[in-house]
């Protein structure tokens, strides 16, 4: 139950991020078609977070001591750049323009699943 609740939490946070963010973008025709991508992105942004995420951290970690967390931005941020080159091999229709956008959208993406996670039950 806790996995349902993780994706839907981040397929939430991920569709947030693109609408707030110009430089992310979900294409697709109609909703259908846009909740699928949302979807397909939330498992992979998952997978990433799981498997690549927490090597990243480690072997930044003295950079993360050393900025005091704020690098932790900087590894959300290419966490979801990633994320986006990732669904663009498989040819989902899902994008991030460029670090800015990135980093902007890690940090909506951070906030709203914090909220979220408040929200929801345990």
């Amino acid at each position: 139950m806790d996995l349902l609740v993780r994706f839907f939490v981040n397929a939430v946070a991920l569709a947030v991020a693109a609408w707030l963010v110009p430089g992310i973008t979900v294409a697709g025709s109609t909703t259908t078609d846009q909740a699928l991508t949302l979807a397909i992105v939330a498992a992979i942004f998952g997978v990433v977070n799981v498997v690549v995420r927490p090597v990243v951290k480690l072997l930044a970690l003295p950079l993360i001591i050393l900025t005091l967390g704020l690098a932790i931005f900087v590894l959300n941020a290419l966490m979801l750049m990633l994320t986006s080159w990732i669904t663009g091999e498989f040819e989902v229709a899902f994008d991030v323009d460029g670090f800015g956008s990135a980093l902007v959208g890690a940090l909506i993406i951070t906030v709203v699943a914090w909220v979220l996670e408040l929200v929801l039950p345990d």
